[in-house]
């Protein structure tokens, strides 16, 4: 991928500010990519899936990527000793519709048949948490896009292709398609799921972003 994307390019690297080994707490793919394409040197230790759990029919996109990415965090971090652990979670929203990863085909025709045509935006949260100084940082990036209408054609030959699984609002932004534009906030790693620009920013400022974590959470 890296070889073939113009975003896995050129992307901003920091160092780990406590020295400790470097954890993406993520199973996705994706995330691992834009880490690999930086430069990171990294481990991959998943969330398990019940930290994705738990639905808050009150909360934002914002507070439920913020939330999602603090509990991945949390469940990696009460299994790893001195690691540096970045967990991620992304969602897309549509008005007030909150679109995660489609259960199944129709589930991603129906989020495509929303955003066609349509403004939307990407969040995704991220959490930074040192185990060595028992310190977290929480940020939530968002970024706005456009999709332009899409027929029916353009919607079956997506789904046929199968690239909408494990993807926030049912279509990934890497995959190249003509039909989907950054419009507002262009880091493009973030709609991706991981906005490699701010996290570097974070490192390179996490001692005086983060917050001690209180000792009940370990």
């Amino acid at each position: 991928m890296s070889d073939t994307l113009p975003l896995m390019k050129g992307l901003p690297r920091a160092k780990v500010p406590t020295g400790e080994p470097l954890v993406l707490a993520s199973g996705s793919p994706r995330r691992a990519e834009l880490m690999r394409a930086a430069g990171y040197d990294f481990e991959v230790c998943p969330a398990a899936d019940s930290a994705e759990c738990g639905v808050d029919y009150k909360e934002t996109a914002q507070e439920m990527v913020a939330r999602l990415a603090f509990q991945k965090a949390v469940d990696v971090v009460r299994r790893r000793k001195r690691s540096f652990i970045i967990a991620a979670d992304t969602l897309a929203a549509c008005g007030a519709k909150i679109l995660g990863k489609p259960k199944d085909r129709a589930d991603a025709e129906a989020m495509l048949r929303l955003l066609s045509g349509q403004k939307h935006d990407v969040y995704t949260g991220v959490c930074l948490w040192s185990t060595g100084t028992n310190q977290c940082y929480l940020d939530v990036v968002r970024s706005r896009l456009q999709m332009s209408e899409l027929d029916d054609e353009a919607i079956t030959a997506y789904l046929d292709g199968g690239k909408w699984q494990g993807k926030a609002g049912g279509f990934g932004y890497q995959d190249d398609n003509d039909w989907i534009e950054i419009v507002e906030n262009d880091s493009e790693s973030n709609v991706v799921g991981l906005p490699m620009e701010r996290l570097a920013e974070i490192l390179e400022n996490f001692a005086s972003l983060a917050d001690k974590v209180q000792k009940e959470v370990r």
